[in-house]
Formats: C-alpha cells, sequence, structure tokens
C-alpha cells in the first residue's frame, strides 16, 4: 500500500516568471535548466527511492541537493517536498525509527511533486 502524501504547497508545478529572471530571460538557458532539472530530479528520485542501500545521511543529503536544484529552476513544490523529506530524515536519525510513517510520506510527496514538475516540462517543452 502506498503511503498517502503530505498535503504539497499549493501553486503551480514551476513558476516560470521566476525561472526567467533566474535566467535573465534567456531562453536557452531557461530551456538547457529544465533539460538538466528533469535529468537530475530523476536520477535523485531513483537514489532517494532505492532500496535502503543508502544510509539515512545519504538521502538526507541527496533530499538537500534536490531541494536545492529545485529552487533554481522555480519547482518550489518540489522544493518544499524535498525540504519536508530532509528534515523528516534528520528527524529520525536523531529519534527512533518511529518516524518511518511520517518519512514514506514525505517520500510520497515528493513523488508527487517531482512528478507533477516534469510533466509540466514535459508539457512545455519539446523533447
Amino acid at each position: 500500500m502506498r503511503a498517502k502524501p503530505m498535503e504539497p504547497e499549493r501553486g503551480p508545478p514551476l513558476d516560470l516568471v521566476h525561472l526567467a529572471r533566474q535566467c535573465q530571460c534567456d531562453a536557452g538557458l531557461q530551456d538547457e535548466l529544465l533539460r538538466q532539472f528533469r535529468l537530475q530530479s530523476r536520477a535523485l528520485w531513483s537514489q532517494l527511492s532505492e532500496p535502503p542501500a543508502r544510509t539515512l545521511a545519504e538521502k538526507a543529503r541527496i533530499a538537500h541537493t534536490l531541494c536545492g536544484s529545485a529552487l533554481a529552476v522555480g519547482a518550489g513544490r518540489v522544493a518544499e517536498a524535498a525540504r519536508r523529506l530532509e528534515n523528516e530524515i534528520r528527524a529520525a536519525l536523531e529519534e527512533a525509527p518511529t518516524k518511518a510513517r511520517r518519512l514514506r510520506r514525505a517520500l510520497a510527496a515528493l513523488d508527487a511533486s517531482v512528478s507533477e514538475a516534469i510533466a509540466e516540462i514535459e508539457r512545455i517543452q519539446v523533447i
């Protein structure tokens, strides 16, 4: 049974105004950043969702990286979900594994946010 995702922050999957400002309205640069984010977010999500071959500390670092990458392209919901996941992992490291259910929910929320952002990128961009 899939964990119910934590309620993600509302708003568009991508803030294209933010992205345009970040890239100084350079459409080529925007396109390249979106392509890189699409590839990187999939790779990072794969690393996070694989069986527990990685330590929780490694997964916290991966979530932190995904958060920063998402912020750079205006994927605020991905960034918020990754930040929540990182916080849950760090709390789980400090406390007991009783946080497992919340951790699964945070992972599910990040999965949903990444999928939405990728779908939006693919909707607006010819691959």
